[in-house]
């Protein structure tokens, strides 16, 4: 998806935000709660440079098709989850300890349909944004499961910064493949997760130099 051509207006806010996904409809999208279909937290909370965005790295496990790749907290449905965003917070609260609700919720990005590839089987994605104060913030990593290795936060400046554009070397089957990605310290934000927020990029309107 490529970056809109449009002149970024002043930093991000809230308000903008919440206006912007509540927009947001899943219009005959239908969820069943079952492994083919999971989902992700976009979780914004007040940092020191502004609103800051929460993302976990995943531990290193064989079998897991995002081994050691940063992404945001979320995953598959199960048989108890009666929607998608309780998946997502369920997911929530088992990998990074943060409790989300109703009163968290600012809306939701475009449901997304990834194909079966050979790491995984086809997956029905739904991506909702959250908004969590400081005192809540503080709630996460505070113990982590043997799935998750970190969370960290990233200006949501930088997710949109072209200084930050780099490159994420990942083979392929046999062959070496090099995607885009945004690098935040050692970390890199690339793939699915990156995907997810060109989506986010769109839905606000904000140029997004990762994928131009």
């Amino acid at each position: 998806m490529a970056s809109l051509s449009i002149e970024d207006p002043a930093p991000l806010s809230l308000d903008h935000i919440r206006q912007a996904v509540a927009g947001v409809r899943h219009e005959g999208a239908s969820f069943e709660p079952h492994p083919r279909h999971a989902a992700v937290a976009i979780i914004l909370a007040p940092g020191r440079d502004g609103i800051e965005v929460c993302f976990i790295r995943r531990a290193q496990r064989t079998g897991d098709p995002w081994s050691g790749q940063v992404a945001f907290p979320g995953g598959r449905a199960s048989a108890v989850d009666p929607d998608p965003q309780a998946v997502a917070e369920r997911e929530t609260q088992e990998e990074i300890g943060l409790s989300l609700g109703v009163e968290h919720r600012l809306g939701a990005l475009p449901m997304r349909l990834i194909e079966n590839n050979t790491q995984r089987a086809g997956l029905t994605l739904w991506p909702f944004v959250y908004c969590v104060d400081a005192l809540e913030r503080a709630q996460a990593s505070v113990r982590l499961p043997a799935e998750v290795a970190s969370v960290f936060w990233v200006p949501i400046g930088h997710l949109f910064d072209a200084a930050a554009v780099t490159e994420y070397a990942y083979p392929v089957g046999a062959n070496a493949a090099t995607f885009p990605g945004i690098e935040f310290g050692e970390h890199v934000i690339w793939g699915l997760t990156l995907t997810v927020l060109a989506s986010f990029a769109q839905v606000i309107q904000r140029g997004f130099p990762a994928l131009a």
